[in-house]
């Protein structure tokens, strides 16, 4: 498989929750990826769990908010950039990126002290893509 080159910032799409052109921070340094999310609720459907949640895609237009659901698909104990650990929900979603795309787990959290609302982890980025950490947007749709 070709690998595609991309810079420490991206546009992505996060198509199954409504999301697109979402700038997302690359972060090898990270293994898991991560979305902030506001009012995250836990409920059942049909017996299986599901959470929603708030997001917002824009990140200088906090005004525009949209509400989404997904099947919870782990909980997990994580450990954040500044040492806390802190217990998790993990959804499943397609990551676009231009003409690729691929399922990634994404861990779901309060990052309203980041600059930016989605991290995108190495777990995500395994065998499809290469890193260039000195520039941002490399990647273009053919």
């Amino acid at each position: 498989m070709d690998k595609i080159i991309i810079g420490n910032l991206e546009l992505c799409s996060l198509p199954e929750l409504g999301i697109n052109e979402l700038e997302v921070r690359i972060d090898t340094g990270a293994k898991t990826s991560s979305l902030h999310v506001d009012n995250l609720e836990r409920f059942k459907k049909n017996g299986r769990p599901f959470v929603s949640f708030d997001l917002h895609p824009d990140v200088y237009n906090l005004k525009n908010v949209v509400r989404c659901t997904s099947p919870l698909h782990d909980s997990r104990r994580i450990k954040s950039s500044n040492g806390e650990v802190e217990q998790r929900c993990v959804i499943k979603t397609t990551f676009k990126l231009g003409r690729h795309d691929w399922p990634i787990e994404i861990t779901l959290s309060n990052r309203l002290d980041m600059s930016y609302s989605m991290l995108l982890g190495r777990e995500a980025m395994a065998n499809r893509v290469l890193v260039d950490p000195s520039a941002s947007f490399l990647y273009l749709d053919e």
